[in-house]
């Protein structure tokens, strides 16, 4: 009866102690090398093997520690932008303070903010200034933060230069509330926000911001 390639397959799995009885097979069986075209032993084949998931391996651990790197500097910046929002004690400066914080700790050339429905005395504020029907009904249907290339939206005007690529991040006082103001981040650069990137870090912006913005709503 002939064997299939399954059926030796499945005997040599099913009896792992076949090489440990013909030992003299494992140096006389030639395969091809996957670096060259020459033959080598099933040792030195198994040996390869080996090594290339070694290399697959160190490059990983290699990305892994460069992405918990990233991950470092980026808690690191987060916690000093929200320290600089607690260490404001004038309300009116707030806005002001949250985004040139924010531009400076991120590299963020261009980053404006918009909020609505705040206190009377506090609506001469810039970030206060009216805003089109559009941006609140923008900014209630963000579940999370957008991503992207602009698009023309009207939010991209309030930055100091067109955008390449946008950031829009709705400041809420609850994760299920309506929206009460809108961050936009913007960059020259057309691959710095892409809608495939992750938004798990920008969410917690979102969430920084708002906490602190809090203090210029009218009590609940």
């Amino acid at each position: 009866m002939e064997l299939s390639e399954h059926d030796l397959a499945a005997y040599l799995a099913e009896h792992p102690d076949f090489f440990e009885r013909h030992a003299e097979l494992l140096s006389s069986v030639q395969l091809q090398s996957p670096h060259g075209n020459r033959a080598v032993s099933l040792q030195e084949r198994q040996i390869e093997m080996l090594r290339d998931k070694m290399r697959a391996l160190e490059h990983r651990l290699a990305e892994l520690m460069r992405n918990a790197a990233d991950n470092e500097i980026r808690s690191g910046r987060l916690l000093a932008w929200a320290r600089a929002l607690l260490m404001q004690g004038d309300a009116a400066s707030l806005p002001r303070t949250l985004v040139g914080e924010l531009r400076e700790r991120f590299e963020l050339p261009l980053a404006a903010l918009r909020i609505w429905g705040v206190r009377p005395e506090y609506a001469g504020l810039d970030e206060a200034a009216p805003v089109g029907e559009d941006i609140p009904v923008l900014a209630n249907s963000l579940s999370e933060p957008f991503c992207g290339a602009n698009a023309g939206f009207e939010a991209a005007r309030w930055l100091a230069s067109p955008p390449q690529s946008l950031a829009l991040v709705a400041l809420r006082p609850a994760t299920q509330a309506p929206a009460f103001g809108l961050l936009v981040l913007g960059s020259p650069l057309s691959d710095r926000f892409t809608a495939d990137m992750g938004t798990e870090f920008l969410a917690r912006v979102g969430e920084v911001a708002s906490a602190a913005l809090l203090r210029l709503l009218p009590p609940s």
